[in-house]
């Protein structure tokens, strides 16, 4: 029979119903988190009530040399403070963002339909890895970094390959999940979706830790929340809320933190 090992017990590919990625359990070890409004980690803290719209607010990235700051947006500059606030050396990091630098892209499709010709600088900045890559040439760090981008379950996706290179053996591994509202592409991105950056390094445990979970909807399951808040995963991890279920889709995530 065909399976897979789940808590001892080889179950059936054909039925499953639920599945546990990577490392069984992880801890948080550091985070960081910047928006307009929010720029320190202790603003998020208790976690805000009323979410800051966003306004032209940037970091100050003071980090990496003005020359490479200066060819960031803010949805780069956002990513890579909060990378910088919960880095640590050597160790992999997987960036994860639904739609990149859509601003850059949306004036890139402009340029293209007005005159037939891009910017190659401007080319070369909106690929989906290219806030990791400045990241690493910042750093001069060559260690291992991802740039993931899966819909609506980016943050989800994010996590299942970094517990994969837990269960791989890593032994710490950081995330950087970002998002930016834009006016070039209006109703284009969902209404919760307002500017911010987090990142949080996460390392595996056997003991009390938290474990990620996915299950098939039923039709009528109506135990998660469907609409999906912008930074809903942020707020599970760094509170004390001990579920976060989210629907989407066919799919149902829980975050579940145990004792």
């Amino acid at each position: 029979m065909d399976g897979i090992l789940n808590d001892g017990n080889i179950v059936s590919t054909s039925h499953i119903k639920q599945s546990t990625y990577g490392a069984n359990r992880f801890t948080i070890v550091d985070w960081a988190a910047w928006a307009p409004g929010l720029t320190e980690s202790s603003a998020w803290l208790p976690w805000p009530e009323l979410m800051p719209s966003g306004t032209n607010e940037l970091p100050a990235l003071t980090e990496i040399p003005a020359m490479m700051r200066r060819r960031l947006d803010r949805l780069g500059r956002m990513a890579l403070q909060a990378a910088y606030r919960c880095q640590d050396a050597n160790i992999p990091v997987i960036f994860a963002s639904r739609y990149g630098d859509l601003a850059r892209s949306a004036g890139l499709l402009r340029s293209l339909a007005e005159s037939g010709a891009v910017s190659p600088t401007q080319f070369s900045l909106s690929v989906h890895n290219a806030i990791a890559a400045l990241y690493g040439i910042a750093n001069n760090d060559t260690s291992n970094y991802s740039a993931i981008a899966a819909g609506e379950e980016t943050t989800e996706a994010a996590f299942i390959e970094a517990l994969g290179l837990l269960a791989g053996g890593t032994e710490e591994v950081m995330i950087v999940c970002y998002e930016d509202s834009t006016s070039e592409l209006p109703g284009f991105l969902a209404n919760n979706c307002r500017p911010h950056a987090w990142a949080c390094r996460i390392k595996a445990t056997c003991a009390a830790g938290i474990s990620l979970h996915c299950r098939l909807a039923d039709e009528d399951d109506s135990t998660a929340e469907q609409a999906l808040d912008f930074a809903a995963v942020l707020r599970f991890l760094i509170t004390d809320a001990q579920q976060l279920e989210q629907r989407i889709g066919h799919r149902i995530w829980q975050w579940q933190r145990h004792a």
